[in-house]
């Protein structure tokens, strides 16, 4: 995948690199600089611009953010070429944390899934539960564009096709194999059906003609954990700089800026912080 082709230059900041022989101020910075491999949501939606620079004043560690899929996240995890993950895909995690490369999963915030589509709504979804919705859209063989890129949102996109007994195929399903806020231009661009995480796309529906369809279905809840990288993945890995980012966006400031985030703008958080909740009661 392109990501891995121009993630090398990246690696030259963290990851372990070796630093240049310019003195001790350069092996400090080379030391005190760490990846983290997270989604395109926390991107596109602006809060890692919120807490980037927050935990580079808060800890002295620089940051140089990867962000892609979240199967692409694991990945970088997987092969030693990220200290720190931020993703959205549940059961991939799981799986890959059970692998034994990766160190500690905790929860972090969630926020939710809506299906989006034109105002028309051709397929007549607006208000169905999002399984029923994915059966509409099916039958009426409306363009849907999917992410296609293994990322969280793509996972829920197949799970939802797989409860509602459909093979999705044929001309009026697309992939874009890209992230969110480029799927959401697609799908604008053709008057089709996608699903989204909402922050994504509220902070891009001024520019899109697509509306929110299907929302509130306990089945399109979007939950983020935190996934701590350490050596038996690579030498590369920085475990205390995992740690580091780990705990501090766990911490009750960097949970008080996730819950603020958005409120100003757009009426409502984007991200509701979850450190220390039942998971099982998210939603609830």
């Amino acid at each position: 995948m392109a990501v891995f082709a121009w993630v090398a230059t990246v690696l030259l900041a963290g990851c372990g690199t070796a630093p240049s022989s310019t003195g001790p101020a350069s092996n400090a910075s080379a030391e005190k600089s760490l990846i983290l491999a997270t989604t395109t949501s926390t991107q596109d939606s602006g809060l890692l611009d919120e807490l980037l620079p927050a935990f580079t004043r808060d800890s002295g560690w620089q940051v140089k953010s990867l962000a892609v899929g979240s199967g692409q996240a694991i990945e970088l995890g997987r092969r030693g070429e990220a200290d720190v993950l931020l993703v959205h895909s549940p059961a991939a995690e799981a799986k890959f944390v059970a692998e034994g490369g990766a160190g500690s999963r905790r929860l972090v915030m969630h926020n939710d899934f809506v299906l989006v589509g034109p105002r028309a709504d051709a397929a007549k979804i607006r208000g169905t539960s999002s399984v029923e919705a994915m059966k509409k859209i099916a039958a009426a063989q409306a363009v849907f564009i999917s992410r296609g890129d293994e990322s969280g949102t793509h996972a829920k996109e197949k799970d939802l096709w797989s409860k509602a007994a459909v093979s999705p195929g044929g001309s009026w399903y697309q992939s874009t194999g890209q992230g969110m806020g480029e799927t959401l231009r697609v799908a604008s661009e053709k008057a089709a059906y996608t699903l989204s995480d909402r922050a994504t796309y509220l902070t891009q529906r001024g520019t899109l003609a697509l509306e929110v369809l299907g929302e509130g279905d306990p089945g399109l809840l979007n939950v983020y954990h935190v996934i701590e990288m350490t050596k038996k993945a690579g030498n590369r890995v920085q475990p205390d700089g995992a740690k580091a980012f780990a705990d501090w966006i766990v911490a009750p400031p960097a949970q008080r800026l996730i819950g603020a985030f958005g409120q100003a703008k757009f009426g409502q958080p984007l991200f509701t912080p979850d450190a220390g909740a039942d998971e099982a009661k998210l939603g609830q």
